[in-house]
């Protein structure tokens, strides 16, 4: 099986040296009160044949955090298969320099029976915040799937 294509946009930013990435932490009851592994570069699904990769990562930056991809350089990070069967992932991600204020996000939603077989759908916030991290705390947040993104980012920029 093929598995789904998804594709983000890493924003990142040089303070006093450092390079910090912003993520968002994914909204939902599941990861209400999870942190370590429980942070997403903001990214989402596409279906390759009605739409490119790139296309999508800026559609997505904007679905998900409701504001545009800053006008900078799109640097190709290259994709990362992860997860196994049917919820293999096939990620793109392209890395952009710019800076944005994480109050200023104004999350997509989403919806989903909540609780459990309650018959009942609840709206929730795609991601329920979002903060910049040095690239060693962003390690920790992000899903090991996303992380090999943070390397790439960093040889780039070495």
């Amino acid at each position: 099986m093929a598995g789904k294509f998804s594709a983000g946009i890493l924003l990142f930013r040089r303070n006093s040296g450092d390079v910090e990435v912003l993520i968002g932490h994914m909204g939902g009851p599941f990861w209400a009160r999870k942190d370590a592994g429980a942070w997403s570069i903001p990214k989402g699904e596409y279906e390759p044949e009605h739409e490119s990769a790139e296309v999508a990562a800026a559609r997505e930056f904007l679905e998900e955090l409701g504001l545009p991809v800053p006008a900078c350089e799109r640097v190709p990070l290259g994709e990362v298969r992860y997860g196994s069967g049917k919820s293999t992932k096939i990620l793109t991600v392209w890395a952009v320099e710019g800076d944005l204020d994480p109050s200023a996000v104004v999350p997509g939603t989403f919806e989903m029976e909540w609780p459990p077989k309650s018959g009942r759908l609840a709206t929730f916030p795609e991601i329920d915040r979002a903060a910049w991290f040095d690239l060693p705390t962003a390690r920790e947040k992000l899903g090991t799937g996303q992380r090999p993104y943070l390397d790439r980012l960093a040889e780039h920029l070495a």
